[in-house]
Formats: structure tokens, C-alpha cells, sequence
């Protein structure tokens, strides 16, 4: 844990808020690329945050999402392209492994950049789900308020989609 009010664990939290602010931008505009660019930004805003608090398996794999982000829209459902980024992201992790509280940014790199590239529909927003859950955890332990109150946003926006998702199908 990180002593609270020094400099950097107030940058480090006004880089969550900041991620906070984008995603919620983003998952409020109706146009996919409005969405794409605002969690390119995000993603930054997290990187940086995690850097603040000295996270660097966090920092690093969040930085990465900016690249995923770029790659899975122009070649989703390419396994080679998928095993890349998932031996960055475990490349990454390496050197800058802490402890465990690591674990659940590996994982949430791990299983976010698989549901990505090789799922769609329901079957994605369940591993989405789950990678964000990880990423919740991520922000406690690091003490992020914005990071923490983002990712708990992506998971709630993820399961109200998918009981969308099956109470449309329900319906037909």
C-alpha cells in the first residue's frame, strides 16, 4: 500500500479519475469509434496510474491493451497475432513482477486479449466480465479510487449487456 496524499499517490489517482471520466464517455457515445479512441485513452490514463502507484506489471500490461485494442479491430479471429500479445503480455510481466497481488493484471491481460481476439457476442463479454473483475482487484490493491470505480463500471456494463443479450434471445 502506498502512503496517501504524497504526490504521486495523487497523480496516480487522478489518472484513474481520468480513466474513469473516458470510459464512461465511451461507453455512453453511440459510435464505435468514438468508443475505440476513448479506451485507447483510457488505457493510457491506466498505464499511467498504475505507474504512479508503482504497479508496473499493471502498468505494462495496460499499456499493451493500447496496442490490442488497435490489433484485435483489424485482425479479430487471428490466433498467431493472439499468441503475440499474449507472449507480450507474459514477456512483460516478467521483469516487472512484484509479488502477488501481479496475478490478477497477468490475468486479466491473459484473459481480456484472448475473449478479444477470439470471441464475439456473449461468449466475449463473459471473459470481458471476468478480465475486469481482475482488474477491480488490480485497483484495490493498489488503492485506486477512479481505476477501481472504472473497472467496476465495465463489469456492470458487461453483465447488463449479456442479460440483454439473453433475455432478447428469450424473446424471439
Amino acid at each position: 500500500m502506498h502512503d496517501p496524499f504524497t504526490l504521486r499517490w495523487l497523480a496516480g489517482q487522478l489518472f484513474g479519475l481520468i480513466a474513469l471520466v473516458l470510459c464512461v464517455l465511451g461507453f455512453a457515445s453511440k459510435r464505435d469509434d468514438r468508443l475505440f479512441v476513448l479506451l485507447l485513452v483510457a488505457n493510457v490514463a491506466f498505464a499511467l496510474q498504475f505507474a504512479m502507484f508503482r504497479s508496473w506489471v499493471a502498468a505494462a500490461i495496460a499499456a499493451l491493451i493500447v496496442l490490442r485494442i488497435h490489433l484485435v479491430r483489424r485482425y479479430k479471429g487471428h490466433a498467431l497475432i493472439m499468441a503475440a500479445m499474449l507472449i507480450a503480455t507474459c514477456v512483460v510481466a516478467v521483469p516487472a513482477w512484484t509479488g502477488p497481488r501481479d496475478v490478477w493484471a497477468l490475468a486479466a491481460g491473459v484473459i481480456g486479449t484472448y475473449g478479444m481476439f477470439m470471441l464475439t457476442g456473449v461468449g466475449m463479454r463473459w471473459l470481458l466480465a471476468v478480465a475486469a473483475l481482475c482488474w477491480v482487484i488490480s485497483n484495490l490493491l493498489v488503492g485506486s479510487f477512479g481505476g477501481t470505480l472504472a473497472e467496476s463500471l465495465i463489469l456492470v456494463t458487461n453483465l447488463v449487456t449479456i442479460l440483454r443479450i439473453y433475455r432478447d434471445r428469450s424473446s424471439v
